[in-house]
């Protein structure tokens, strides 16, 4: 599944307040819950902190890749957060995390799951890309980069 078609500019959230990791997945589950009624944000954060308990999901370069598959997720939905202050994150390379890609699954949906995480870290990887994000008006250009970065 393209990014694009996983996200909208309402789906992006720009210069975000958030003291902690936690805190940003638990903004991030009501953000979701808000934008589809049908998942609940207890559900999705327990989740989401689920997954995160097993292994941070910061990626690197300041980037977060949140994740988790869902009974009652019926089809994949994302949510882009910039943050105001970079976080710790638990990294792999220990740096604060100001950019993360919140990702929820169906739960029979591995394959999906795995395509588009490996698409959201190839997107990531990219330096220009992650400068653009990081200097990006708002929501809207936000989403015109991924758009037009991703396949």
């Amino acid at each position: 599944m393209p990014l694009s078609e996983l996200l909208t500019p309402s789906s992006i959230h720009c210069d975000l307040e958030s003291g902690s990791k936690k805190r940003i997945i638990e903004t991030a589950s009501e953000l979701l819950a808000d934008a589809h009624p049908e998942l609940d944000a207890t559900a999705l954060f327990n989740g989401l902190h689920g997954r995160e308990r097993l292994g941070s999901t910061g990626i690197g370069s300041g980037v977060g890749i949140p994740h988790c598959r869902l009974a009652e997720c019926s089809a994949a939905v994302g949510l882009v957060v910039r943050l105001k202050e970079a976080i710790d994150f638990d990294a792999i390379d220990h740096k604060p995390v100001d950019l993360l890609f919140f990702l929820v699954v169906p739960e029979d949906g591995a394959d999906v799951h795995l395509k588009t995480l490996a698409s959201i870290a190839e997107l990531m990887a990219n330096p220009d890309v992650l400068e653009a994000l990081r200097t990006a008006s708002g929501p809207e250009k936000i989403y015109q980069i991924i758009q037009q970065r991703s396949g």
